[in-house]
């Protein structure tokens, strides 16, 4: 199940570049980015109703709250840069620096989380930062 909803996550994502691209003509890459964003608040807040999931808020502890408040931030930061960059850029080169996240989160695991890293998955990232540097030059 992980698996078809990687890749639905994965086809989703594409299609944000895209209808992104699209929407943010003649509009603020800020405002633009904020009203993303409420939709997106609003569609979480959904889920977790219909999911019941809400029961669950009393029990977060002090370092997920930590934790999850950064991590918004980190998303914040990241969708008002991409914005940007696709209002100033071709979305053909700008999502695949954009998709450049995976080796550095890959990185990011190796050094904080102490993940071990494999040969695959070396080999993945240098084909993956390849692919990208071919795609934007």
């Amino acid at each position: 199940m992980w698996m078809i909803l990687a890749v639905l996550s994965a086809v989703f994502a594409a299609l944000t570049s895209i209808l992104a691209k699209i929407g943010i003509e003649g509009v603020d890459s800020n405002l633009a980015t904020a009203i993303r964003t409420c939709v997106v608040v609003l569609m979480a807040w959904v889920m977790v109703f219909l999911t019941d999931a809400q029961v669950g808020i009393g029990g977060i502890s002090r370092r997920s709250w930590i934790f999850l408040i950064l991590s918004g931030l980190a998303t914040g930061a990241s969708w008002i840069c991409y914005y940007k960059a696709l209002q100033l850029g071709e979305a053909s080169k700008v999502v695949p620096i954009d998709k450049m996240s995976v080796v550095i989160a890959l990185i990011l695991a190796v050094v904080f989380l102490h993940e071990k890293v494999n040969t695959k998955s070396i080999i993945g990232c240098v084909l993956i930062t390849l692919g990208t540097l071919l795609m934007v030059l």
